[in-house]
């Protein structure tokens, strides 16, 4: 990626964090956290990546209420950068944090694993 989309995506970050907080009241959101924005070079679409609190269903209900909300949150985003061309959105989950924490959960196993055998 080239520079102007890390910082279009960058700014774009920030702004849809903005939005959401601020002017959005679907109940579906609840507590949503922009992780990451990809933006195509030729700045017409956009993947904007989100963690959620919450089990499976609150998640899927927010990638919902994202999908539902994504024409007001680019006409808003389209004000607040002003661009010629405010990028197509597309919400999706992102479930790095989530394997994190399991693979960390992982190494804690094996490590208390290998000094109970060492203990032996």
């Amino acid at each position: 990626m080239g520079i102007r989309p890390e910082r279009v995506a960058s700014e774009m970050r920030e702004c849809i964090s903005l939005i959401i907080a601020e002017s959005i009241k679907d109940p579906r959101i609840g507590f949503v956290t922009i992780t990451r924005v990809e933006v195509t070079p030729d700045l017409r679409n956009s993947k904007i990546y989100f963690s959620s609190l919450g089990g499976a269903k609150e998640k899927e209900y927010a990638l919902e209420g994202l999908n539902s909300a994504s024409g007001y949150i680019r006409k808003l985003l389209g004000e607040r950068l002003r661009m010629k061309f405010t990028p197509e959105l597309l919400f999706k989950l992102d479930e790095s944090t989530e394997y994190s924490l399991h693979l960390n959960k992982l190494f804690d196993k094996i490590h208390k694993e290998k000094e109970n055998a060492d203990e032996s």
